[in-house]
């Protein structure tokens, strides 16, 4: 069962692309879901837009203020480097991106708005994407019935009833459980500071300063809409509440 996922994840991760699928507003709009009133009920679209959209105008401000011009961005060799190696194939020591501008068959950033995109892709996934997708998990799989990791026989395949016994036989042994219940519990714990409350200080220009700080007011902005929103919500969607996402992936 875990060679098949292993698999089917491999086989994902070879198309993904970073101006698609790691495009938050792209990813839903190539799905059909951005519109929220195709499927109006969508917590986690709707509360991770505001984050996208946030990070992206602080990534925009920050990136705009040291490259003032095309010249200055494509004359960054640590940049373009940068580029050429995202791009590279896994086989040519790269890391095998999609979707990374190119010229002349390398990797390339030319203009302000792909460096925006590729930069605020990465925050996105390693902040606002793992707290999703990782901190919820003791609460999906901690009781087996709801979420089970695996199954030991073949699936209901239509309406017949089904006993309690029947369940059963089919969910994981105590100690599997156990082991799912400790291991979920361990990875939903949060191990680093929240997104903006960065655990080293690395920025001290007196320029840059004015723009992380519009960036932890409007995550804080964020933070009330989400909880006015969760007040009206049954159940209430909290993953995203901006204490909870980290500043990056953390196990």
């Amino acid at each position: 069962m875990l060679s098949i996922i292993s698999f089917i994840n491999f086989c994902r991760v070879k198309e993904w692309r970073i101006d698609v699928d790691g495009c938050f507003p792209e990813f839903f709009k190539q799905q059909g879901l951005l519109d929220q009133t195709i499927l109006p009920n969508y917590p986690f679209r709707d509360d991770a837009l505001l984050y996208y959209y946030a990070i992206k105008d602080y990534v925009e401000s920050y990136v705009k203020l040291y490259y003032e011009t095309p010249e200055k961005l494509t004359g960054d060799w640590e940049i373009q480097n940068w580029a050429e190696e995202l791009a590279r194939s896994k086989e040519e020591g790269g890391i095998g991106i999609l979707g990374i501008p190119m010229k002349d068959g390398k990797g390339c950033i030319e203009t302000v708005k792909d460096l925006v995109l590729i930069l605020t892709s990465i925050i996105f996934t390693c902040s606002v994407g793992h707290a999703s997708s990782n901190f919820p998990q003791y609460d999906e799989y901690g009781f087996p019935a709801n979420y089970p990791a695996f199954l030991k026989g073949p699936v209901p395949t239509d309406k017949s009833p089904c006993t309690e016994e029947d369940i059963l036989k089919l969910l994981p042994d105590k100690r599997t459980t156990l082991d799912i219940m400790t291991v979920t519990k361990i990875l939903s714990s949060k191990g680093t500071n929240s997104l903006g409350d960065f655990e080293i200080q690395y920025i001290f220009d007196p320029k840059a300063i004015p723009i992380v700080n519009k960036f932890r007011s409007d995550l804080k902005q964020i933070g009330v809409i989400i909880r006015e929103r969760n007040s009206t919500r049954n159940p209430p969607y909290t993953y995203l509440d901006p204490i909870y996402i980290p500043n990056s992936i953390s196990i």
